[in-house]
């Protein structure tokens, strides 16, 4: 059993390493690059982008990620006391929370707001100021607690 668990929080580390890898790119360069473009080219790109992202890969480390964060923080609870469990417990409720659930409640339905208007419409213009006013600074809340995810499991596995 122990090394079944090692293996699923390695695991939920490398997942945790590869969503804030993705989101510290859009975060830095690839939104600041589509802000800059005409909206109507912006919108095009943005919508494709998240057709493409809804791929077999990206769902596997997102949602693997997310699942296996659940079984670690109920690991943890298990083990309270243990050296590791604080460091399981935080990482795996950073990742949940702030990648996760950040993503569903709030990139996601951005995302769909976006989807459904045509990227040459004036209202569409709109929209696309008003959507990287919000969709960006979420995405700063998900790069970083992906990233706190992973260093939070690194320890945890020092621990270990």
């Amino acid at each position: 059993m122990g090394n079944l668990l090692f293996g699923l929080i390695f695991a939920s580390a490398l997942g945790s390493g590869l969503m804030a890898g993705l989101f510290f790119a859009f975060s830095t360069s690839v939104m600041a690059a589509l802000s800059r473009l005409p909206a109507e080219q912006g919108i095009a790109t943005m919508q494709s982008i998240n057709i493409i992202i809804l791929n077999p890969l990206f769902s596997l480390i997102f949602m693997g990620t997310s699942l296996l964060c659940i079984i670690i923080g109920i690991y943890s609870l298990f083990k309270w006391g243990t050296p590791s469990a604080t460091y399981l417990l935080a990482g795996s409720i950073l990742y949940f929370v702030g990648v996760f659930l950040v993503t569903v409640i709030f990139n996601v339905p951005l995302n769909d707001t976006l989807a459904a208007v045509a990227p040459g419409s004036s209202e569409g213009a709109k929209l696309w100021t008003q959507y990287l006013a919000s969709w960006v600074p979420w995405n700063h809340v998900r790069t970083l607690a992906s990233l706190v995810s992973l260093g939070a499991f690194v320890i945890g596995l020092r621990k270990w």
